[in-house]
């Protein structure tokens, strides 16, 4: 049995959580809202992300923090990429005092904008810092709605430190959800953080009543993108967008409703403006904000990724979406395969 804390028990916190007590480990969730923490312990229920479903009853919650990391020996964060810094910050006070060295494990998929760092780096800085070997992401094709009906589920699980990937893969592997093992920790996480943006794009897309091969060519051309970032910025390889965080990620997140950012770019498509659909989505759509980083790489480095240009202008100069889609096919012809 290990001791894990999970961070954040919104709807994938939850779910891994009860996974993860499933597989017979001692899981504490903590989350800052009490109600759902006592929901959680009450009726092991969380109606307010994930109606309809029963956590496993040995998944307790709590909202302190020092409680939740009482002897933990894997620390999993799911929580929104804003509130990573802070509650690292917090985590890193309380590691401090108790000496205690556990692992980390990102599940959170954005990039942080201004750092222009990764959730992984983020990590490192404020409580490993020098040592990224003790940092895992996992990422790949999965929504917490099916892991919660425990639908087949293949997730990659990266690490610069071979062993402690392997560690992960065995702890968070069952008979529904498998994972595999990659070492390239910076890849898998570019992987999963860009595909949200595409995801708003190709939402835009059905909102706007485009077929299938426009799907089909944005989500291409939106790998292009993310491989593109991923190699040229941060030194990934290209083989990881390939693999179940770029390409096997990037079409579920696509191509599903209970995507988020699928969902918010219908919408946007449909004429409802951003401010609208993040007041009423009831869940964060982290596309909206890891656009405002890869943005600003791409004007400070010159990469080129018209399609998240694009969806950064839609969302946040009020550009009109028929003009972006008009000015991107109109685009001076390039050949297909480039970094």
């Amino acid at each position: 049995m290990t001791k894990i804390a999970v961070l954040g028990n919104g709807s994938w916190g939850s779910v891994l959580g009860s996974m993860l007590a499933d597989n017979g480990n001692d899981v504490t969730l903590y989350g800052n809202i009490d109600s759902v923490n006592e929901e959680i312990n009450e009726k092991h229920t969380n109606s307010h992300y994930m109606k309809d479903w029963k956590l496993n009853e040995n998944a307790k919650a709590t909202g302190n923090l020092t409680e939740a990391l009482k002897d933990a020996e894997i620390v999993l964060f799911v929580l929104p990429t804003k509130a990573i810094r802070i509650v690292a910050k917090n985590v890193r006070q309380v590691l401090d005092k108790t000496g205690n060295k556990p692992l980390l494990v990102t599940a959170t998929k954005g990039i942080e904008p201004g750092s222009k760092k990764l959730i992984s780096e983020i990590l490192t800085e404020e409580i490993y810092p020098n040592n990224a070997d003790k940092i895992v992401a996992i990422s790949g094709p999965s929504h917490a709605e099916n892991v919660a009906q425990k639908d087949l589920t293949a997730i990659a699980c990266a690490s610069s430190d071979e062993e402690n990937a392997k560690k992960v893969q065995k702890i968070f592997s069952n008979d529904y959800v498998r994972f595999y093992t990659n070492d390239d920790l910076i890849g898998v996480e570019v992987g999963g953080a860009v595909k949200n943006v595409i995801a708003i794009a190709a939402g835009i897309l059905v909102g706007k009543k485009y077929g299938d091969d426009a799907k089909a060519a944005l989500m291409t051309r939106g790998l292009a993108e993310i491989t593109r970032l991923g190699v040229n910025y941060f030194g990934a390889k290209p083989m990881t967008f390939s693999g179940l965080s770029g390409i096997g990620d990037l079409i579920v997140t696509c191509t599903s409703s209970n995507s988020r950012n699928w969902r918010a770019g219908k919408q946007l498509g449909e004429g409802k403006t951003l401010n609208y659909i993040l007041k009423n989505m009831g869940q964060v759509v982290e596309g909206a904000t890891t656009v405002k980083a890869v943005h600003e790489l791409c004007e400070e480095k010159n990469i080129d990724m018209p399609i998240s240009e694009a969806v950064y202008r839609v969302l946040y100069e009020q550009t009109n979406v028929d003009d972006e889609i008009k000015k991107m096919m109109g685009r001076s012809p390039k050949p297909e395969i480039r970094l």
